[in-house]
């Protein structure tokens, strides 16, 4: 068995290029630096050429990188619990395959982490979008007026729902794109939930950690590029998934009488969007609310 601090899990899904340049800003992030690390990447059976660049990667890497191919694609939730499962560090840092490391982050993110582990429980970075302006990572748990802000009030755009912080602070959840926490506390939860194919497996996980009495902070001296969506595959898909996942947090967490109020919401939104879109002549907004709607 090595002996590793510092377990760094991805879970890429026919993003060959960007996972490259992923795996390459980690390892220029970490030259000299003390933390003996390994990255974990688990493939969701690409076919994008992704299974022979991990594998030669793999090879050249010095043992540090660790390739799990698999033969079905997991989904976000289980190809994390996967590569977790295989993870050797104490401390495991999830990444987005969409993640460009700045500067010295991972260094900063995990060295104030170790510091700060009894008191603080799950971290994650300050995100920023590829122009490197803020990328609001940090939210507010998703009760029924938090619903309603998000999608009928533009409540992320204003700061009411998400936000990026300038200072360390205690929040709800951050973004699944980069969560640091230790092996212990995110097998004690069980990983993330493997019914969330993807969108909203972290809210879930740092909504039952709460529940355990674990805490969440955002700390913004650690940035990285999150490019986002990257293995989604157009707009529509990660629209769907959102709906699914309210839903299906809302089953989980909430009374029935909550989740049919979700639902009038959910239903008031997708004949908005769909009205927008009849009026713009806009195909995609017709078919993607015409499916949401229908998922309610």
């Amino acid at each position: 068995m090595k002996n590793v601090d510092l377990s760094i899990v991805i879970v890429s899904y026919n993003t060959k290029k960007i996972t490259q340049d992923c795996l390459e800003s980690i390892n220029r992030s970490l030259t000299g630096a003390k933390i003996k690390y390994e990255v974990v990447v688990v493939d969701n059976n690409s076919h994008d050429g992704s299974q022979e660049l991990l594998e030669t990667m793999s090879q050249d890497s010095k043992n540090y990188l660790i390739y799990k191919q698999t033969d079905e694609n997991l989904g976000f939730g289980r190809g994390n619990n996967l590569g977790v499962k295989m993870a050797q560090g104490q401390y495991i840092l999830l990444l987005n395959s969409d993640i460009i490391i700045l500067n010295r982050a991972i260094e900063k993110l995990y060295n104030f982490y170790v510091a700060q582990e009894k008191p603080i429980h799950f971290l994650g970075a300050k995100l920023l979008n590829r122009d490197l302006t803020p990328q609001p990572s940090a939210g507010r748990f998703f009760t029924l007026p938090v619903v309603f802000a998000t999608l009928l009030l533009r409540g992320d755009y204003w700061g009411l729902t998400r936000s990026s912080p300038d200072k360390l602070v205690q929040v709800d959840w951050i973004s699944g794109a980069c969560i640091m926490t230790t092996k212990r506390r995110y097998q004690r939860l069980g990983g993330f939930d493997k019914n969330i194919f993807m969108y909203m497996e972290e809210v879930d996980l740092l909504y039952r950690a709460k529940k355990l009495g674990l805490n969440t902070f955002f700390y913004p001296y650690s940035q990285i590029i999150h490019l986002g969506s990257a293995s989604s595959g157009g707009k529509t898909f990660p629209i769907l998934q959102v709906y699914k996942g309210f839903l299906f947090f809302y089953k989980k967490h909430y009374p029935v009488f909550h989740l049919l109020i979700l639902r009038v919401i959910l239903k008031f939104k997708a004949i908005i969007a769909y009205l927008v879109g009849k009026i713009k002549g806009d195909q995609y907004l017709i078919k993607t609310y015409e499916e949401a709607f229908k998922l309610v």
